[in-house]
């Protein structure tokens, strides 16, 4: 069985974490990481596993592409989701459970790619992490690929810029926070401001993914600028104002002094 913070599985059973990526900037995220997903992800029926993978957002665009996709979260409800959706999925997952990042039960080697998509944020302290890190490379086989994202140190700053929320003091005292020692805490109400979790810096994602013995491929930054422009929902409704978004994301993706302006990093990770 999981064990999850009761903070972060209380703002999971109020936060429609399955519908997220449908709106606001969030479908630049969704575009964009499975870009990267696909640059390196093995070619199919490869092994899959999906750990973090909450309702199957990535799990089941990857099944639908022929990946053989096991899925593992820590939250029961968005795995009960994950559940009900491949009862009736037209290319189902084999497997989806409750499960906890850090002590999997996937046998070692078993897996040619392996997806990190959300438990490191949560997991606020670095031996949490590392132990995540660590096991992610236990299930892979040799040569095979971790995806692992991160939450930008200066997400909440840049986005409390776009959104005018620095207006509120307690998303600004959030902020300060998060800028001195990348632990984010939100004691207020207001499911926008998001949940425990640790922000990296990127250069500390890389050397996360490093000290697990796995060889970096890549460090990118998912979003670029253009998350946080006030009119985005307009310019992403716009195919050729959409095009542009994208050609900068992809343009900046990898500029070492650009990669914290993205709200999300990937890390590529590579077995020996």
């Amino acid at each position: 069985m999981a064990s999850i913070d009761p903070e972060i599985a209380a703002y999971y059973q109020r936060a429609p974490e399955e519908s997220r990526l449908e709106v606001g900037s969030f479908p630049l995220e969704e575009l964009r990481t499975r870009e990267l997903i696909q640059r390196y992800a093995p070619a199919p029926p490869a092994v899959v596993l999906d750990v973090g993978g909450a309702a199957g957002a990535y799990a089941f665009w990857l099944a639908e592409l022929g990946y053989t996709v096991r899925l593992v979260d820590a939250v029961p409800r968005l795995v009960e989701l994950a559940c009900a959706r491949n009862e009736r999925a037209a290319h189902p997952l084999s497997a989806c459970s409750v499960g906890d990042a850090r002590a999997l039960a996937e046998p070692s080697g078993s897996a040619a790619m392996v997806l990190l998509l959300g438990p490191l944020y949560h997991l606020v302290h670095p031996e949490d992490r590392h132990r995540a890190l660590v096991e992610a490379a236990r299930v892979l086989q040799p040569g095979g690929i971790l995806i692992a994202a991160g939450i930008s140190r200066y997400a909440s700053a840049l986005d409390g810029l776009a959104r005018e929320l620095l207006l509120d003091q307690a998303f600004a005292q959030i902020m300060e926070g998060d800028l001195r020692d990348g632990r984010h805490r939100n004691p207020t109400q207001r499911l926008d401001y998001f949940t425990t979790a640790y922000f990296h810096r990127p250069d500390e994602l890389r050397t996360e993914v490093t000290r697990a013995n796995l060889e970096i491929e890549g460090l990118y930054g998912v979003e670029g600028p253009g998350w946080m422009l006030p009119d985005f929902s307009d310019r992403w409704g716009d195919p050729a104002r959409r095009d542009i978004l994208l050609k900068v994301a992809r343009a900046l993706e990898s500029e070492p002094g650009m990669l914290g302006c993205s709200a999300h990093l990937l890390a590529i990770g590579r077995k020996p």
